[in-house]
C-alpha cells in the first residue's frame, strides 16, 4: 500500500507549488492547460463524428453547445488556449535568452492581454 502512495505522489510531484515562486505556479498551471486542451482536442474529435450520424444528431448538439453551461465552458476553453498560448510565448523567449530580466513583467503583461481577451471572447460568447 505505501508502494502505491509514493508511486502517486511522485507522479504528482510536478505539480507540487507549495512554498515556490510564481514561476513554478505558472509552470504547473502551463501542464494543467496542455492537458486539458489535449483532452478538449481528443472530445472534439469525438463530436466530429456526429456529422457522419446525420442531420438531426448534429441539429442535437448544436442545441446543446448554446446552452449557458456549454457556453461557459467555452469560457473556460478560451482561457486555456490564451493562459497556454502567452505564457508559452514568455517560455520560448526567456529559452532563447530573449527577456530574461523581464520575464516576470513579461508574465503579468502577457496574462493581462489574456485577461482582455478572455473578457471580450466571453462577452462574445455570450451575446452572439
Amino acid at each position: 500500500m505505501q508502494d502505491d502512495q509514493r508511486g502517486i505522489s511522485r507522479a504528482l510531484a510536478w505539480f507540487n507549488v507549495s512554498g515556490r515562486k510564481m514561476g513554478s505556479w505558472a509552470f504547473a498551471l502551463n501542464r494543467l492547460t496542455g492537458i486539458g486542451l489535449t483532452l478538449y482536442l481528443l472530445l472534439h474529435l469525438g463530436v466530429l463524428t456526429l456529422l457522419v450520424l446525420g442531420e438531426a444528431q448534429w441539429d442535437a448538439f448544436i442545441a446543446l453547445a448554446r446552452s449557458p453551461l456549454i457556453l461557459a465552458l467555452d469560457v473556460v476553453l478560451i482561457f486555456g488556449i490564451l493562459y497556454h498560448g502567452l505564457n508559452g510565448i514568455r517560455v520560448a523567449l526567456v529559452g532563447m535568452g530573449i527577456a530574461v530580466r523581464w520575464q516576470k513583467a513579461l508574465f503579468w503583461g502577457l496574462m493581462a492581454l489574456g485577461a482582455l481577451l478572455l473578457a471580450v471572447s466571453g462577452w462574445l460568447i455570450f451575446t452572439i
